[in-house]
């Protein structure tokens, strides 16, 4: 797996469990949410993904979005 691929994966998987969490616990998780969909976006125009640089030292090939 390629780190791009990780990165949505575990941007995705944060998405899904604060949305739970927001159902379950308190609405302030979808603060998370937004955050987590912020640094998506960000990601998409700078190419800065703080994951996807530990994610790169840690030896995971990378793919075309984070070289």
């Amino acid at each position: 797996m390629s780190i791009d691929r990780m990165v949505m994966a575990f941007a995705g998987g944060m998405i899904l469990i604060s949305i739970l969490l927001s159902l379950i616990h308190s609405q302030y998780w979808l603060f998370f949410t937004a955050f987590v969909g912020a640094n998506l976006f960000q990601a998409a125009f700078t190419g800065f993904c703080p994951l996807a640089i530990l994610l790169k030292k840690l030896g995971m090939k990378p793919g075309m979005a984070f070289k």
